[in-house]
């Protein structure tokens, strides 16, 4: 059975989540977008496993969670950790599947003895990798560790901020526990098959939601061919059997693609990057290393870009229809008029990623313009070109000269409102004195 998976999300119990972030509104739109499974997402959370429990059921011991409408959920949560090794702080986030509420249960409890959990979704403990992963594989084998969004600068497990060059070195002697990693939105499969370490690892796409709209709901998401159970995904995931592939975004569209300092505007490649040190030219001060440098850095000599391994996973490189359609349009990704044409298309294909994936050219220009038709299909070519993203900036999509000058008319808003705060920050304190 083929099907697509989001399965790193958040509730409305995480940070930076509104309050309507609920199972309901979680099916609907998943049902809209056409995923298939999805996580449960911060599932230590007092509350929003308590919502797990009253909303989901698995009365056939599968390991997946139903709703009262039967759509399907894996018992899963994120945990950041953030301590020392080696003499360095590290910063990592992990992404947990359990198997069953017990294991959730245990998992809790286990946590507990280390701080709290009531706090946010996505709690924080002082809790190397090497014991997290120890102390979980103690209350079940079937638990699953998965280093989420790897490269990422600030809490990924090889991004610059995390400290390691390789999940050895990131979690020791349990990195036999270590079967897969989530690639994140700053980096795509091609980019991880430079790294020879990686080769033995599955390759994952997942959104880290923390809205259900469709813009950001399975924006990247796996594919599997195999029963929808607990104990089949889990296998796919160690073994790749029954992994068909992922969904991803261009990984320009990531906020960290390359390296730069977002308060002067300031994007840097990755060999101009090394040319300055990682300094920003305008200010001095160090710049965000990005996915792209980072992965040039840990990249084996013999595989230059553009390598690739025999037989790979196929992946898809969308971008998401209502952000094609806000470009096409002309308005914000969020607009009534972006609505009511994205509800015009859906209503014909059934979900997003039909329309994304299968429809055809003759289908589409039947219920849209030949607009929006061309650039759908375009970005499912990969043809669209994005200006990347950087030190917190998503990527922009280019459709049009306009677009690029789009770009920089932001960062420029962007910078003037930073420095306008900084000034304000400045006299506030002045006036103190």
């Amino acid at each position: 059975m083929r099907f697509i998976a989001d399965l790193h999300i958040h509730s409305s119990h995480s940070q930076a989540t509104g309050n309507d972030l609920n199972l309901a509104n979680l099916e609907k739109y998943a049902l809209i977008k056409g995923i298939d499974l999805l996580g449960t997402g911060d599932f230590t959370h007092p509350k929003w496993i308590e919502e797990i429990k009253e909303g989901l059921t698995d009365e056939d011991g599968t390991g997946i969670y139903r709703s009262k409408n039967g759509y399907p959920f894996m018992l899963q949560t994120e945990i950041s950790l953030v301590y020392t090794q080696g003499g360095k702080g590290r910063r990592v986030h992990n992404l947990v599947l359990a198997p069953n509420l017990d294991a959730v249960r245990q998992i809790t409890d286990y946590l507990l003895t280390k701080g709290r959990i009531d706090y946010d979704g996505r709690p924080i403990f002082k809790i190397s990798c090497i014991d997290f992963v120890d102390n979980l594989k103690r209350i079940s084998k079937d638990i699953e560790v998965i280093p989420a969004h790897a490269w990422t600068p600030w809490f990924g497990v090889l991004g610059e901020k995390g400290g390691f060059n390789s999940l050895s070195e990131a979690f020791g002697d349990q990195v036999k526990h270590i079967h897969a990693i989530e690639t994140g939105l700053s980096s795509n499969p091609p980019m991880n098959w430079r790294v020879k370490e990686l080769d033995r690892y599955q390759l994952l796409s997942f959104s880290d939601l923390h809205s259900y709209w469709p813009w950001r709901m399975g924006r990247e998401a796996t594919i599997f061919n195999t029963e929808v159970t607990y104990k089949n995904i889990l296998e796919a995931i160690r073994t790749g059997e029954g992994l068909s592939g992922t969904i991803e975004v261009d990984p320009g569209y990531g906020k960290y693609h390359f390296t730069g300092h977002r308060a002067c505007g300031v994007c840097i490649n990755p060999k101009d990057a090394v040319r300055v040190n990682n300094i920003c030219p305008k200010c001095g001060k160090k710049m965000t290393v990005g996915v792209v440098s980072r992965v040039e850095e840990l990249a084996d000599p013999s595989r230059p870009e553009g390598y690739a391994p025999r037989n790979p996973k196929k992946y898809h490189t969308l971008i998401p229809l209502s952000e094609i359609l806000a470009k096409m349009v002309g308005t914000a990704v969020s607009s009534k008029k972006v609505a009511a044409e994205f509800e015009n298309i859906i209503s014909t294909f059934g979900t997003e990623m039909n329309v994304l994936l299968n429809a055809s050219e003759e289908k589409l220009l039947l219920v849209t313009s030949k607009k929006i038709t061309d650039a759908i299909l375009k970005a499912r070519r990969g043809e669209v070109e994005v200006q990347p993203g950087f030190d917190g900036e998503y990527g922009i999509p280019l459709f049009s000269p306009n677009d690029r000058k789009e770009y920089y008319s932001k960062i420029d808003e962007r910078i003037a409102a930073m420095n306008a705060a900084k000034k304000k920050t400045t006299q506030a304190s002045l006036s103190g004195f």
